[in-house]
């Protein structure tokens, strides 16, 4: 799909992967829409490209379905909101608080659903476009930790893993309404969620990336959500974008 003059949605838009995937699809040409909880953060960076901004809580469905309501001619949707946490399932002190665990999985994994099926629900009455008859591509953003999760991790692995399981049945169902549905499941890359890491514990993550052996940059995430948004066979699967990095068991104590 071409993007340009048509209207990219990112949510989580304001910084890290989301605020470069935002940069990257308004550099295409893209009229792009920030869905952020960050307001200052996020009204600059629609500011920046030209695009508008919306405070949402991705999770709530009034509260989303109402910013797409005010859109027209949507044709991608990028999930980049997302939460980290971490929490041993049992310590001394007694057991994971539920409430932690079920707040991971409503961001990342809920809000994510929530978001696809409104916008899905606007992309099925466009106009198809191109040879294909294109209605709409969405990329979701998942993790390697869905995968090879750590100590302290279970919630997040979790909610990621959530968003590779539905991958493929969800591209069967939209398939149907000429809408692509594909994720990302990014490695070690430098965000403001990863900000706060150990400096040994980054150290120890980016040497274990075979090549290259660092954190990835939100760019490098940003062009490959161009790619998949313009090669229009890519469609009900999950990339790894982690340089072959497989996480070891770790600790996020």
């Amino acid at each position: 799909m071409d993007i340009s003059g048509h209207t990219a949605l990112v949510m989580g838009g304001a910084s890290g992967l989301g605020e470069a995937a935002v940069r990257r699809l308004a550099a295409n040409g893209a009229h792009v829409v920030v869905i952020d909880r960050n307001e200052t953060r996020g009204r600059a960076t629609a500011r920046d490209v030209g695009g508008s901004f919306f405070s949402a809580d991705v999770a709530d469905a009034n509260e989303v379905a109402a910013v797409i309501s005010c859109l027209h001619d949507l044709r991608v949707l990028v999930n980049c909101a997302g939460i980290a946490s971490s929490g041993m399932a049992l310590r001394r002190s007694g057991p994971l608080d539920l409430a932690a665990f079920e707040h991971v999985i409503r961001v990342n994994l809920t809000g994510t659903f929530n978001c696809l099926r409104l916008a899905a629900a606007h992309m099925r009455d466009l106009e198809p476009l191109g040879v294909d008859g294109e209605r709409g591509v969405i990329i979701n953003t998942a993790s390697i930790a869905a995968y090879d999760g750590v100590e302290g991790g279970a919630a997040y692995s979790a909610s990621k893993a959530g968003v590779v399981g539905m991958t493929l049945p969800l591209a069967r169902d939209l398939g149907r309404h000429a809408i692509r549905v594909m994720a990302i499941a990014p490695g070690s890359f430098t965000t403001p969620m990863t900000e706060g890491m150990a400096n040994d514990y980054a150290a120890v993550m980016a040497a274990s990336t075979p090549f290259p052996p660092r954190f990835g940059n939100a760019p490098e995430f940003a062009s490959l959500v161009t790619h998949i948004v313009e090669n229009t066979m890519l469609n009900g699967e999950v990339i790894r974008i982690d340089g072959a990095q497989r996480m070891q068991p770790g600790s996020l104590r």
